[in-house]
């Protein structure tokens, strides 16, 4: 190599190499001095490979991973996830059938039923719902059960389990200035999926987008008030699937009032006997 093109050589590496450096020096001193109690756990994370996510800004593909890893969590727990395929392979159905008339029919949703006779559904991130044998014996017909997937949907599409994690995050002080811990964001999205009640704004989204998906997917609009108004007078405890706020009162007229506004509230579904069919394997 002649001195020319030595020199050539090595002023190229000096034209990145001295920015990049800059750069480290600078994250280093910021960590060590400026956040010295956040420092020591951003470090950890990064030699331990743990992804760190902007929750204020989560993307599509973010938002999927951390759903596929609060899976992997809740089929790793004590949940007793169905094999029966008959019955997996009805309510994939009817949730692809959903989806198509979403807000986000483009993200990757997986639909899981649950071996539990409680009358629940729950959807976490990134397009995954969870629906009970329990709910799915409760309902008398199609539209009713699509009912309940189109609000799982809904919640998805209005990102409310993000906006809860968010808010937790924030409020507990777990959020660094590099973001969240991804460990972290799931083990905080199981328990808000689980154990906590969405708010009053979040049920009454989900409700109207819920509502949309399954009219526009053909279903009988009134299967999502006649489900809701069965349960009610179920007496005794509120099933969870409707222990929350606002009073499942308000979601019905609320609900009422946006079916008798449609040009049409004709629909399929209805077929008590058609959907018994479908579900004795459970039954």
């Amino acid at each position: 190599m002649n001195c020319q093109a030595f020199f050539d050589h090595h002023g190229w590496r000096r034209r990145w190499f001295y920015p990049v450096i800059s750069v480290v020096v600078a994250l280093s001193v910021f960590l060590s001095t400026t956040m010295p109690g956040t420092a020591f756990d951003i470090r950890s994370l990064l030699f331990r490979g743990v992804q760190v996510i902007q929750i204020s800004n989560m993307s599509d593909a973010q938002e999927v991973d951390l759903g596929r890893q609060m899976n992997q969590q809740l089929r790793s727990s004590n949940i007793r996830f169905s094999r029966n395929s008959q019955i997996n392979q009805y309510v994939e159905q009817i949730g692809r059938r959903l989806v198509a008339h979403s807000d986000r029919p483009d993200i990757p949703f997986t639909f899981q039923v649950v071996e539990d006779n409680t009358i629940n559904a729950f959807a976490t991130l990134g397009g995954f719902v969870y629906i009970n044998t329990g709910l799915i014996k409760a309902a008398d017909n199609e539209a009713e059960l699509a009912s309940v997937i189109a609000h799982e949907i809904g919640h998805i599409g209005g990102r409310h389990l993000v906006k809860q994690i968010r808010q937790s995050t924030i409020a507990s002080g777990l959020v660094s200035a590099l973001g969240l811990d991804s460990n972290t964001a799931v083990g905080i999205g199981i328990e808000l999926a689980l154990n906590r009640p969405r708010s009053r704004q979040d049920e009454f989204d989900a409700d109207s987008r819920g509502l949309q998906a399954l009219t526009l997917a053909g279903y009988a609009p009134s299967g999502m008030v006649s489900f809701m108004q069965k349960l009610m007078q179920r007496g005794g405890s509120m099933p969870t699937f409707l222990s929350t706020h606002p009073a499942t009162g308000d979601r019905i007229n609320a609900l009422q009032i946006s079916i008798n506004a449609q040009p049409s509230n004709q629909g399929d579904g209805l077929n008590h006997g058609a959907y018994r069919s479908r579900i004795r394997s459970i039954l």
